[in-house]
C-alpha cells in the first residue's frame, strides 16, 4: 500500500470505509455511565489533509444509494414471505438479490450466493463473506476457502461434490461479525436454501452457524464432532459441526480436531 503522505483525501476515505472505519469519534474518552444529565462535551479534531490533496480529491463523495433499511420485525417477515415463494434456488437466489430488508447489501461489493453442485449429498455452511469473496462472489475463495479445498480433498471430495452457502450473503464492513438483527433477517433464505438443495449431510462450519442453524449455545469446541438432526422443513437431516477453516488458520493445533470430524462425515457418506 502507498505511504499515508501519498493518498489523496479522496483515497484515505475510501480505505477507511473498506476497513469499516464509518462513525467519527471525539479524542477524549466519554463515561456513557456517569450520571449527568448533560453530555460530556467531546472535542473533534480536523486532521490534516495530505500534502498531494488536489482540488478534484476535496471536491464531496458521492452519497451511496441504499434503501433505508426496514425495522427488524418486518425485515424478517419479509424476507420469511420472499423465501416461501421461492420454488428453485434459482428462484431464491434472484428474490434475495431483489431484498432490500438487510442493510448489508448497501454496502457489500455483491451478493454471495453459494457455489459447487446443489445436488451434492453434502452441503457446509459458513457464517458470512470475507473481503475475498466479496470481490468474487462465492463463498469460501480466500486463504479459508484454499483450506477448505484440502480439507475436503482429504475424505474425496471437492466442489463439484459439495454445495456451499453462508447464513449471512453480504459481507459486514470491515469483515465484523453480523449482528444477530442482520443474521435473523437472512436467516429465513438459507433455511429454504438448505430445504431446496436438500442434502443428505448439513456440516455447519464454525460456532455461529452452528449456533443458528442447530439451535444450540454451546460453543463449537463443545459442538464440533457431535451429530445432530436438522429439520428442514422437507425431511430430517444428519448435521455436524466443525471448526471454521479461518480459525484452524490461526489455531492450527485445532486441525486434528476438524481431520476427525471430516472422517466421521466420510463415514457417514459410506453408510
Amino acid at each position: 500500500m502507498m505511504p499515508a503522505q501519498d493518498l489523496t483525501a479522496r483515497q484515505l476515505l475510501d480505505f477507511y470505509l473498506e476497513a469499516g472505519a464509518d462513525a467519527l469519534v471525539g479524542e477524549e474518552a466519554v463515561d456513557r455511565f456517569a450520571a449527568t444529565d448533560e453530555p460530556a462535551p467531546v472535542r473533534v479534531t480536523r486532521a490534516p489533509l495530505p500534502a498531494t490533496a488536489t482540488a478534484d480529491s476535496l471536491r464531496p463523495l458521492p452519497a451511496i444509494q441504499q434503501a433505508a433499511p426496514q425495522a427488524t420485525d418486518d425485515a424478517i417477515m419479509s424476507a420469511r414471505e420472499a423465501a416461501r415463494g421461492a420454488n428453485s434456488l434459482d428462484e431464491l437466489r434472484a428474490l434475495l438479490d431483489k431484498f432490500e430488508g438487510c442493510a448489508l447489501k448497501g454496502s457489500a461489493t455483491r451478493m454471495v450466493f453459494a457455489d459447487g453442485n446443489p445436488e451434492a449429498r453434502v452441503m457446509l455452511v459458513g457464517e458470512a463473506p470475507g473481503r475475498d469473496e466479496d470481490i468474487e462472489g462465492l463463498p469460501f475463495v480466500g486463504r479459508s476457502g484454499k483450506l477448505l479445498d484440502r480439507m475436503l480433498a482429504a475424505i474425496g471430495l471437492d466442489r463439484t461434490s459439495v454445495y456451499i452457502a453462508n447464513i449471512v450473503p453480504w459481507r459486514p464492513p470491515g469483515n465484523r461479525t453480523p449482528t444477530p438483527q442482520e443474521t435473523q433477517i437472512c436467516l429465513p433464505f438459507v433455511l429454504r436454501q438448505i430445504e431446496l438443495a436438500d442434502p443428505d449431510i448439513l456440516i455447519c462450519l464454525g460456532g455461529p452457524s452452528a449456533q443458528t442453524l442447530l439451535g444450540i449455545k454451546d460453543g463449537i469446541t463443545k459442538t464440533r464432532g457431535r451429530w445432530f438432526t436438522f429439520n428442514s422443513g422437507k425431511r430430517d437431516i444428519r448435521a455436524i459441526a466443525t471448526f471454521h477453516p479461518a480459525f484452524l488458520l490461526r489455531s492450527p493445533l485445532q486441525k486434528r480436531f476438524a481431520w476427525r470430524d471430516l472422517l466421521s462425515v466420510k463415514k457417514a457418506l459410506a453408510e
